[in-house]
């Protein structure tokens, strides 16, 4: 049965920047790392597609991280109010039943 092989990220970056910058070529990359070239191809058009990616500015993360954090806010107070909610359903619940009405 075979056992497919999965790769860390950085290896996958290794690998491309070896070929990008001419270190090795395509095919002895292959031979070396024992992958086939259709792999390496999608691994090298992947990085190259999403490259700008590493410069985007601080100010977009900065944004995303406010956002983060203003959601986790809102799901600590909804927390929060669903534990008041149940408290005061068990009361009530318990009221009822003893009280009869």
């Amino acid at each position: 049965m075979n056992k497919r092989r999965s790769f860390t990220p950085e290896f996958k970056a290794q690998v491309v920047l070896e070929i990008l910058s001419g270190t090795k070529s395509p095919a002895e990359t292959c031979r070396e790392y024992e992958i086939k070239s259709d792999l390496l191809g999608h691994w090298k058009t992947t990085l190259l597609e999403r490259a700008a990616l590493v410069f985007h500015s601080d100010e977009r993360r900065s944004r995303e991280l406010a956002r983060i954090a203003e959601l986790e806010g809102l799901v600590g107070r909804q927390a929060l109010e669903l534990e008041i909610l149940k408290k005061a359903s068990s009361l009530w619940t318990s009221r009822s039943t003893r009280g009869g009405r």
